[in-house]
């Protein structure tokens, strides 16, 4: 009996992930973008999201920000910037230094430790807003070092050009001041391959729905990228023991990601799963 690795799993995960009809669309968004720039990124925008755009007003103005936060509660912002404490404290502890050391023959070894120049952060917008996903990844990057970092996030649904202002306010307290409302994959190829307004970034990360997933696959190696994340899976096994609200927050917290999300619960309770 062979046993399955799980390097072949992943390997078979990336060979099966997204449906046929799915990885043609977003190929040919990418390839589109590549060829295309501005042009193609403005119309799958209008296309898909309904909000038209130029290169006027793709990009994300100070005013935006700042007017963002009289349609916040102030609690959240007291919340948001508690968070980003507490992570910048956290990955503070993860950067690593340079070294370099002379040995007795006069040979010197060492390693370099040095920032990328420019990284792309994806937050997801439409059906859901996570002001998490812009302090997730954005502060790692300023820990590191990174000089410009740059924030793609759709825009509104329903044909409006605005963000949800609770991203634009954690963006603010994060310290980001490029942002640009484009998502999906045509907002994914635009950070890979550059177009008139945006510049090529040198990496990409943040989660996003089947089609981010599948861009980010496609344009790996053109550029880098932290992980192919999502559709988000997660099984809980339980007894009569566990707290249920508890397993339920659990439960919740991958289910949240979209509507492919696997939340599974294994008990012999029946208290437990009807609680």
């Amino acid at each position: 009996m062979k046993v399955q690795s799980s390097r072949d799993f992943k390997l078979q995960r990336d060979v099966d992930y997204g449906t046929p009809e799915q990885n043609k669309a977003v190929k040919q968004i990418v390839a589109d973008i590549k060829q295309e720039g501005d042009a193609a990124l403005f119309r799958y925008t209008e296309k898909f999201d309904g909000a038209r755009l130029d290169c006027d007003n793709v990009r994300v103005t100070q005013e935006e920000l700042q007017a963002a936060y009289e349609h916040v509660e102030e609690s959240f912002v007291s919340a948001i910037r508690a968070a980003a404490d507490n992570i910048r404290a956290f990955h503070a502890r993860q950067k690593r230094n340079s070294w370099m050391d002379l040995q007795p023959d006069g040979t010197i070894l060492g390693q370099i430790i040095r920032p990328l120049q420019r990284v792309g952060v994806y937050v997801p917008g439409g059906k859901a807003s996570y002001p998490s996903s812009v302090l997730m990844n954005v502060i790692p990057a300023q820990i590191a070092g990174v000089p410009e970092i740059v924030m793609v996030t759709p825009p509104a649904t329903g044909g409006k050009e605005g963000i949800d202002p609770y991203i634009l306010v954690a963006a603010a307290e994060a310290g980001v001041n490029e942002i640009y409302r484009v998502g999906g994959a045509q907002a994914v190829a635009a950070l890979a391959f550059g177009t008139e307004s945006i510049a090529p970034v040198d990496k990409i990360c943040g989660p996003g729905n089947i089609y981010v997933a599948l861009a980010k696959r496609e344009v790996y190696g053109a550029v880098d990228i932290d992980s192919i994340a999502g559709p988000s899976e997660i099984v809980v096994l339980a007894d009569d023991t566990a707290e249920p609200s508890y397993v339920a927050a659990d439960l919740l917290s991958q289910a949240e990601h979209d509507e492919m999300a696997s939340a599974i619960l294994v008990t012999p309770s029946q208290a437990l799963a009807e609680g």
